[in-house]
């Protein structure tokens, strides 16, 4: 196939000729210079000069073309395709509704690759990276049986799932991030801004202070003094071990694997690629997809490396002539109740009604577990913020308890 564009989303501006006469100015969004020619072209405007400047950061992040944008165009185009709109008027229908320019660039180029008789899996592979490997396959396998509009249906169907599932797992996590975020605010605010009052407060005592007060003032007057040091560090830090973690398969693995272990987020991340892996499977096999492509798209598609390595490994072994249970049983990363459904599906025939079966009860336990969360991590917020703030507060009040009990 052809290889895929890298082209981004550039400013051009244009001065012309009507064919009124009149001469006209103006820009358009783009990713190419034949675009805004022939989009001219069509407005009957000869063009005189064409200028490329750089688009800033925020018009490019307005414009850009989401995970969203391509379901919703995934699902206009199954919805539209059912009714026996052609494909062309399907695509340029879209486009005219379109308000982001990247995805009416994508649009454009699509269209005209088909009209120039190219088949439209290769025309959607070589127009952008957002139709990913699974994607350009099921449009294939559709193009191949001459139903376009079940393929659409089918990966609109799975990307819709697949998104839910999706925020679901981002629920999951946001809440405790925000959560531990909230406890560390408060305490720098009181370690910076508050306790240092009670400090010069104390001085006036002419007195011990108790040993956890001690400590106390001590981290606070460390904390104001190496704010930037502690901050550049951290920051420093995050960024060095984001450097060597896109350069380090071993210690992106390592993350992996320590993320699954974390107490209730690591159980809902190993469902959710458990469904995701078991959803694309299914998706890709009811499609008519051979084996081991399915196997491949579903490791591209798993949101966790440990996860992926696995599937691989699956790969591996089927390929080699393993049935596919045995194979995910020698990954050691799949429970023993997909293993047997996995089995039962396999030797049945219906592997993919199985797989199926597999990604709805792993979806319904990470929705029920996320649903559920507050609920679990409500107490243990509770004796979280408590000890952090509740700590720091009684430290402060230690010394007027005693000078109290002094003055009694």
């Amino acid at each position: 196939m052809t290889k895929r564009s890298a082209a981004q989303l550039k400013n051009y501006r244009w001065k012309g000729l009507h064919r009124s006469g009149k001469r006209v100015s103006g820009q358009l969004l783009a990713i190419n210079e034949a675009e805004v020619r022939d989009k001219l072209k069509q407005q009957q405007i000869r063009i005189r000069k064409l200028k490329v400047k750089r688009v800033s950061a925020f018009t490019r992040l307005a414009q850009r073309v989401k995970t969203k944008d391509i379901t919703l165009l995934t699902r206009q185009l199954a919805t539209m395709l059912a009714t026996g709109v052609p494909i062309i008027h399907a695509l340029k229908l879209v486009a005219d509704n379109q308000r982001k320019a990247e995805m009416t660039s994508i649009l454009a180029q699509i269209s005209k690759g088909i009209e120039s008789g190219t088949p439209i899996s290769k025309v959607m592979h070589a127009t952008s990276s957002h139709f990913d490997r699974l994607y350009i396959d099921l449009v294939a396998t559709g193009e191949q049986t001459g139903n376009l509009a079940d393929a659409f249906e089918r990966i609109a169907s799975y990307r819709e799932k697949s998104e839910r599932l999706r925020a679901k797992v981002i629920k999951a996590l946001i809440y405790p991030c925000m959560v531990v975020t909230t406890a560390l605010v408060v305490s720098y605010l009181m370690l910076t801004m508050v306790i240092p009052q009670f400090e010069s407060m104390f001085k006036g005592f002419g007195a011990d202070l108790p040993w956890f007060t001690e400590k106390v003032l001590q981290l606070s007057n460390s904390t104001q003094a190496h704010s930037s040091t502690i901050f550049l560090g951290v920051g420093g830090f995050t960024l060095i071990m984001n450097q060597i973690g896109k350069r380090s398969f071993r210690l992106r693995l390592t993350a992996s694997r320590a993320l699954l272990r974390v107490p209730i987020i690591g159980v809902v991340i190993g469902k959710a690629s458990i469904a995701k892996f078991s959803r694309t499977l299914a998706t890709s096999l009811s499609a008519g997809i051979p084996i081991l492509s399915c196997l491949t798209s579903s490791a591209k598609t798993a949101d966790n490396i440990y996860y992926q390595q696995a599937i691989e490994r699956v790969y591996d072994d089927t390929a080699a002539g393993v049935p596919i249970y045995i194979a995910m049983r020698n990954a050691h990363c799949f429970p023993e109740m997909i293993l047997q459904m996995v089995m039962i599906g396999e030797e049945s025939g219906r592997l993919d009604d199985m797989l199926n079966k597999v990604a709805s009860i792993y979806e319904f336990e990470v929705e029920d577990t996320v649903d559920n969360l507050g609920k679990v991590l409500e107490p243990l917020i509770i004796v979280l913020l408590g000890i952090v703030v509740g700590g720091l507060v009684v430290a402060m009040y230690l010394p007027v308890f005693n000078l109290m009990s002094v003055l009694g």
